[in-house]
């Protein structure tokens, strides 16, 4: 129906059938039977046809006058929503966890803008289950699945959460899961409730922490000033077991995987910008030797 109001509203600007076919790229015999449609719909004659072209007769003019505004209103509005939905520029809002946003994820924002100097990133970093409809995002990046089923959720993978504790710190490390209690430890809130895995086995920790914290960066500095053990993901403590700065726990042992989930809105049609962003993403993250492909054995 609206195609065929669209049709009629072009062929009343042009007073022709021909000329509304080439504006419109169709045939002339396709716009003629399209406004006998139209015309069989409204149960009207549109218009008087003669040699001369076309005049709108006063049910034509009526519907005319109803529809031209709104008809070319929304045409201008589809045309904004096509370039603002298939445009490789523009603005993307984007959200994700902090522990994983600022500092695993440097490298890929550097190389993202660096590849697409006409994106303009709008990045909000913060609590993980932080609203994505409501922020009107356009992607996110979510740790563990999301209660909302307005989302459209794609998990991309896991993240090991592991026992670290400083190379410098004072005393002996404990070797096995029973000495694990008598050595100070500091957790983030989201895991200060311990659950340590090893193959089939899992165990629940009981402790009292020494030092809590609500954000992951301050634990792990703690943990690097000595403080104690801690339980924090893969992503953050990855280079610093690398360069020797901490010290792995027992590695046998490890807390559940964090599973990462990218997910948008369903009412939202994802842009060239956020499919660009989604795939780009899942590509350096299945990269990283700190995340675990869902999927693959781990």
């Amino acid at each position: 129906m609206l195609d065929n109001l669209k049709i009629f509203i072009n062929a009343a600007d042009q007073q022709s059938l021909t000329n509304a076919a080439q504006a419109l790229g169709m045939t002339v015999a396709t716009v003629s039977r399209r406004v006998n449609e139209l015309e069989k719909a409204l149960g009207s004659e549109l218009f008087h046809r003669s040699s001369r072209g076309l005049t709108l007769t006063p049910a034509g003019l009526l519907y005319y006058r109803e529809c031209a505004e709104f008809i070319t209103a929304l045409d201008r509005r589809l045309d904004h929503l096509d370039q603002a939905i298939n445009s490789p520029s523009g603005e993307l809002k984007v959200m994700a966890p902090t522990n994983l946003g600022s500092g695993p994820l440097d490298v890929f924002w550097q190389g993202f803008v660096a590849n697409h100097p006409d994106i303009a990133l709008k990045i909000k970093l913060g609590d993980p289950a932080e609203d994505v409809i409501s922020n009107q995002s356009d992607i996110a990046l979510r740790s563990g699945p999301q209660m909302n089923s307005s989302l459209i959720q794609k998990l991309i993978g896991t993240i090991p959460l592991v026992l670290v504790a400083a190379e410098k710190v004072t005393g002996k490390l404990p070797s096995t899961i029973d000495t694990l209690d008598v050595f100070p430890s500091i957790a983030a809130e989201m895991f200060s409730d311990w659950v340590l895995q090893c193959g089939g086995q899992s165990i629940e920790i009981p402790r009292e922490h020494r030092h809590i914290s609500n954000d992951m960066q301050i634990t792990l500095n703690l943990v690097k000033a000595g403080a104690g053990i801690a339980l924090l993901p893969m992503s953050m403590v990855h280079e610093s077991l690398n360069d020797g700065e901490l010290i792995q726990v027992l590695p046998q042992w490890q807390g559940p995987h964090r599973d990462i989930y990218l997910v948008w809105p369903y009412q939202r049609t994802l842009s060239v910008r956020a499919r660009l962003f989604r795939d780009e993403l899942i590509d350096f993250l299945h990269k990283q030797p700190w995340f675990y492909v869902a999927g693959e054995s781990q």
